[in-house]
């Protein structure tokens, strides 16, 4: 077959859209080509990542595959076909992208919505939300908890005892791993940036004597921050109460709110301190100091307290 014919047509159709170029181009056909192209990317923008997208693929390379071979070997029945296929094709789509098409004209009747606007929200700010939500719901039930998150000392020596999980944070798997007689209820949880690093970690507990009427869970929390400059959250099983630590001191009956606001004040100390040691310590940040009981007979509802702490048997 003599493939010289065509390949001279080819030719000869490239060679006159190159003449006729300079000619027809202006400042209003790169305007009218700008406009075009950015619709083009919006509607491809809209169908990216959907079963519509192949569906276009397949459209598109059967139709200029068919204009191709139609002009190259001159193909008269395959170019009066391609030309009355173009009405049908217009009467298809509506029925092939309808979902696509919908969620362009809500996008279009949104008041901004071809302007993406973000909201600055930090990861610690998320983290601090995160951490301080899921301890109330915890402390609501009652379930016992030990939250450690990590700074720049490393914890992997005491994760790599734990279950590993590397799961995105959210308090419905922290409410998930501390529910009652789960596998995993009993130890601490790691958290790295977003992520659970670890569950179900055996600390090591705090030898300090002022500890001692602390029950395990408590004590495994000050023991951590005592050789780093992590940060523990400790929700007791008991009494419900939220407690912090950090380097080696304990806040404890928090709430939500002022847990969330702690977080955030040890967070933007970090850059945690230059050489990954803790900046500030609990007992001076404004308007926190240690727990401590009024005098008197309120020392025996501490001991009391203690005894309760001592019988949560799920220590980390």
């Amino acid at each position: 077959m003599d493939f010289a014919a065509p390949i001279d047509r080819a030719v000869a159709l490239l060679q006159g859209v190159w003449q006729s170029f300079p000619g027809r181009f202006g400042f209003s056909t790169i305007v009218d080509v700008a406009i075009v192209a950015v619709l083009i990317y919006w509607l491809l923008s809209l169908i990216s990542g959907t079963s519509a997208a192949p569906i276009v693929r397949g459209i598109l390379i059967l139709l200029v595959l068919g204009f191709v071979l139609s002009n190259v070997f001159n193909l008269t029945m395959l170019q009066f076909l391609l030309r009355n296929s173009i009405p049908a094709l217009i009467i298809a789509i509506p029925v092939l992208f309808q979902p696509e098409i919908r969620r362009a004209l809500e996008q279009l009747g949104r008041a901004g919505s071809l302007i993406p606007r973000t909201t600055a929200v930090s990861p610690n700010t998320r983290l601090a939300e995160t951490i301080a939500r899921a301890a109330q719901q915890l402390a609501e039930r009652r379930f016992g908890a030990l939250l450690v998150i990590e700074r720049s000392t490393p914890l992997g020596e005491y994760a790599s005892k734990g279950v590993a999980m590397d799961a995105l944070l959210s308090s419905e798997l922290l409410l998930n791993i501390f529910w009652p007689n789960s596998p995993l209820h009993d130890g601490a949880v790691i958290i790295h940036g977003d992520r659970v690093v670890a569950a179900g970690v055996v600390l090591p507990l705090s030898q300090s004597p002022t500890v001692e009427h602390m029950g395990t869970r408590h004590r495994a929390g000050i023991g951590i921050t005592e050789i780093a400059d992590a940060i523990a959250v400790v929700v007791s099983e008991e009494t419900g109460t939220i407690s912090l630590a950090n380097a080696g001191r304990m806040v404890r009956n928090l709430g939500e709110a002022r847990l969330q606001k702690v977080l955030s004040i040890l967070d933007r100390s970090a850059a945690f301190g230059t050489n990954g040691r803790p900046v500030v310590g609990l007992l001076s940040l404004p308007g926190l100091g240690r727990h401590r009981d009024p005098r008197g007979a309120s020392r025996k509802s501490s001991a009391s307290s203690a005894k309760g702490d001592d019988s949560e048997t799920d220590a980390a």
